[in-house]
């Protein structure tokens, strides 16, 4: 097994890269500019060396506290994720000023994981500590997010804290035709006025 091969294997481990894919980006790189090639080599490798957790939210920064948890300016809401890379996106929308937790997963028994593997116990500290108004569950509509969801809400309960979720249903451009049940469902019961 040469290079080649050795790195394709490599890309293809990345989620949403098949062999295809991954073939294509090391000839790519090999027709390129080998300065290119290194700097990106060099940027993986820093990865793990100059990005850390924040200790109160969980999301990738490369200090801590990260600068949303550090800004004293944002409000007493908190946004609860799955990942981290949620973050990024529900802060590029500009719709949210609050702050943000990320939970490292989601209930699935299945898989093995359980609430004692996620940071659930934080949140709740953070909850008690921080005077947040509200918790804005953010977590995919699918069996393992709405487990979750309601496994944080019961724990919520005892607390001075309103526990919201994002509306899901229809994307926008969406066509009814491709809509699953499930989707449908939780869009008529979203539905809002005109």
């Amino acid at each position: 097994m040469n290079v080649i091969d050795r790195l394709v294997i490599l890309l293809s481990k990345l989620p949403g890269l098949g062999k295809k894919s991954a073939r294509r980006m090391v000839y790519y790189l090999l027709d390129g500019d080998p300065q290119y090639a290194q700097l990106m080599a060099e940027q993986i490798a820093d990865l793990h060396r100059t990005i850390i957790r924040c200790g109160i939210c969980g999301s990738f920064t490369e200090q801590d506290p990260c600068p949303i948890c550090a800004d004293t300016s944002r409000d007493a809401l908190i946004c609860v994720v799955e990942r981290a890379q949620d973050v990024q996106v529900i802060e590029e929308s500009r719709e949210f000023r609050g702050r943000f937790h990320v939970l490292g997963g989601l209930i699935a028994p299945l898989e093995g994981i359980n609430p004692g593997d996620l940071r659930i116990g934080p949140l709740l500290n953070r909850v008690r500590q921080e005077g947040i108004r509200e918790v804005i569950l953010a977590l995919n509509p699918t069996v393992e997010g709405d487990t979750t969801a309601l496994y944080i809400q019961q724990l919520l309960k005892g607390y001075p804290v309103e526990v919201t979720r994002l509306a899901s249903g229809l994307p926008v451009g969406g066509d009814l035709e491709y809509a699953d049940r499930l989707t449908l469902s939780r869009s008529f019961r979203g539905r809002t006025k005109l």
